[in-house]
């Protein structure tokens, strides 16, 4: 079986290439959805966040404003929150590789922002990187989320430069042209995989 990482900096155009490949019937572990899942009411990450972070905690969820506050800039409180989320994202990542497998799937796709800061690219056969001009990734993100341009900075600044992940790429999709050009060229690569 094929694993695909698919990466790519905020506001890049990762939704886009990973509703591509769903389309395509590709399974795809979206890494955010699971954060998401975890940092929910109930979520195994919920206790962890709250003893680490005290004030995070709204309603039994994690309280995402209040936590980007928390770490946003404090590169020790984003390793601490790092360390509590990812353990559990890999968990889930092996356990969707694994049933994929069962299931006698020929390629998965791992959705995975911060792929290539984690070492991550490591577990995958083809690292796909989406990428964009700076200022279109910002209006993206600006359209998207209620977020300053500072915060919008702050997260990008947190990421590897998009040039880097060019550069460590097996694949780059450019995103910055048009939807039906990205499309294109998710297209001929969805081709060649199952080829």
């Amino acid at each position: 079986m094929k694993i695909i990482g698919l990466t790519g900096g905020i506001g890049m155009g990762k939704s886009t290439a990973a509703n591509a490949f769903r389309r395509a019937r590709l399974p795809v572990f979206d890494a955010d959805a699971e954060v998401h899942r975890l940092q929910a009411r109930g979520g195994r990450a919920v206790k962890a966040i709250e003893a680490a972070f005290p004030g995070t905690i709204r309603d039994g969820a994690v309280d995402r404003t209040a936590l980007r506050g928390a770490v946003l800039g404090d590169k020790a409180a984003l390793t601490r929150l790092e360390h509590i989320l990812h353990p559990m994202v890999e968990q889930a990542e092996r356990e969707f590789v694994g049933r994929a497998r069962r299931e006698g799937r020929r390629a998965v796709v791992l959705d995975i922002p911060l792929l290539l800061e984690i070492g991550a690219d490591k577990r995958v056969d083809l690292v796909v990187v989406v990428s964009a001009p700076r200022a279109v990734q910002i209006q993206r993100v600006r359209q998207r989320r209620r977020m300053s341009t500072s915060d919008i900075e702050a997260v990008i600044a947190r990421q590897m430069p998009d040039a880097e992940k060019r550069r460590r790429a097996d694949v780059v999709i450019r995103t910055g042209l048009s939807r039906n050009h990205t499309l294109r060229a998710l297209h001929r690569l969805i081709r060649e995989v199952r080829a």
